[in-house]
């Protein structure tokens, strides 16, 4: 049966709102996901959930899941004060973290990759993340990242699909020495390029390198990548958010490919 909590000062719940706090996440080893939509897609990809939190006022029961997850029920009110977003549904739980590593992402015949420097904004690296799962790309390498894959917003932010895409943190170095082991060939956005990206061939085994809005893309890929490309713009401004830059560059190399 499990432990119902109504204290507000309950350490479990106290503990639940620290990691909302990279440091924390980062010491512990663990992250909150909040959501049954979320929560789901973890389990599916073999997430291992440390607890389970339910807000019984709120319409959902337990879900299936390992036997060993401990598992509580709150108030609203406790519950409240654990979620980070508004209109929840009542389910949060707390996960152990799993990092993947270059040597562990499995490659397609004809791979597509998205690579991503200096990302900040947890809201477009969980967008980017809907598209990839929606392309069904073969991974997301982040460089040199400036928010962590498993801070709270790019949980939601991502609707869960942080869980179904590979995502590996690494160094720029780390990431070319990949593509180039495998073949793939980098083409990086750049707003110096000369190239527009529905006139380069991305049929063939590749990735669209992305910067920050700011800053744009290091002297490391503007130097290193294959080739630039760029979006034409017809405007004011020079330039997309990142995010909707990188869904214009991957649905066009998808539909190059037959998607």
């Amino acid at each position: 049966m499990a432990e119902h909590i109504t204290s507000l000062q309950n350490a479990k719940i106290k503990n639940i709102v620290k990691l909302q706090k990279a440091s924390e996440r980062k010491e512990q080893g663990k992250f909150i996901i909040e959501g049954m939509r979320e929560i789901g897609l973890a389990l599916a990809a073999g997430i291992k959930l440390h607890s389970f939190f339910l807000c019984s006022e709120m319409g959902y029961d337990f879900p299936t899941m390992q036997a060993e997850v401990a598992k509580y029920t709150v108030s609203k009110e406790v519950f409240e004060k654990m979620a980070y977003r508004e209109n929840s549904d009542g389910c949060l739980a707390v996960a152990e973290i799993k990092n993947c590593e270059l040597s562990e992402i499995k490659l397609s015949n004809n791979p597509f990759i998205i690579v991503l420097e200096g990302i900040e904004k947890p809201g477009n690296l969980g967008a980017i993340l809907r598209t990839a799962d929606a392309a069904q790309v073969d991974a997301v390498i982040i460089c040199d990242p400036k928010t962590d894959i498993y801070n709270p917003n790019v949980v939601r932010s991502s609707v869960g699909c942080v869980f179904t895409n590979q995502v590996v943190a690494c160094t720029s170095e780390e990431a070319l020495l990949f593509l180039t082991k495998n073949s793939i060939s980098s083409y990086a956005a750049a707003l110096t390029a000369t190239d527009y990206y529905q006139n380069t061939d991305m049929t063939k085994s590749c990735a669209i390198v992305m910067g920050t809005e700011a800053d744009g893309l290091s002297k490391f890929w503007l130097e290193k990548a294959d080739k630039q490309i760029k979006i034409a713009m017809r405007g004011k401004i020079d330039s997309l958010n990142v995010s909707t830059s990188c869904a214009v560059l991957v649905f066009e190399a998808m539909r190059q490919r037959g998607f």
